[in-house]
């Protein structure tokens, strides 16, 4: 038997306080929203409303971002089963560290390859920069400075 002045319903007195609670304060009519839509499920019992929560409180926590772990130390009454689905969890655990070992390998890969194009255009850069350059650089040797480029270019 509940003994809650207001029920947890639709009802003029609870829809009144509600917009009166938004009028007032904001988060005061968000709270009397959430009393009249989740009200029955805590119960009216501190208790219940205490095993909601933690049960709310597992749930998100038991999906985290490989969600495999959580699930494994659960038994389901069957030792072969649970043997099986132990082996079988670790097995793809091994498969995702391998396949996010090869996604690092290839953000690396990619990085080099961004690092090296921005290197050759840097040097076409220069290289345009110095031949519209007149008079710069230029000693009678059209544009050849015997490999020496003022410290630009290729370092090998």
């Amino acid at each position: 038997m509940t003994t809650a002045i207001i029920k947890p319903q639709w009802s003029p007195l609870t829809i009144g306080l509600m917009v009166l609670g938004f009028i007032v304060f904001w988060p005061l009519g968000l709270a009397v929203l959430g009393y009249i839509l989740w009200g029955e499920k805590f119960g009216g019992t501190p208790e219940k409303a205490q095993a909601y929560w933690n049960k709310g409180k597992s749930w998100c926590s038991s999906t985290g971002r490989h969600g495999f772990k959580a699930h494994s130390t659960r038994s389901s009454g069957n030792a072969a089963f649970d043997e099986y689905r132990d082996e079988q969890l670790r097995r793809l655990e091994e498969e995702r560290s391998r396949l996010d070992a090869e996604i690092d390998a290839f953000h690396e890969y990619m990085e080099n390859l961004r690092k090296a194009k921005d290197r050759e255009e840097f040097d076409r850069f220069m290289a345009d920069r110095r031949g519209s350059r007149q008079g710069y650089g230029d000693n009678g040797n059209n544009g050849q400075n015997n490999g020496d480029n003022n410290g630009w270019g290729n370092n090998g």
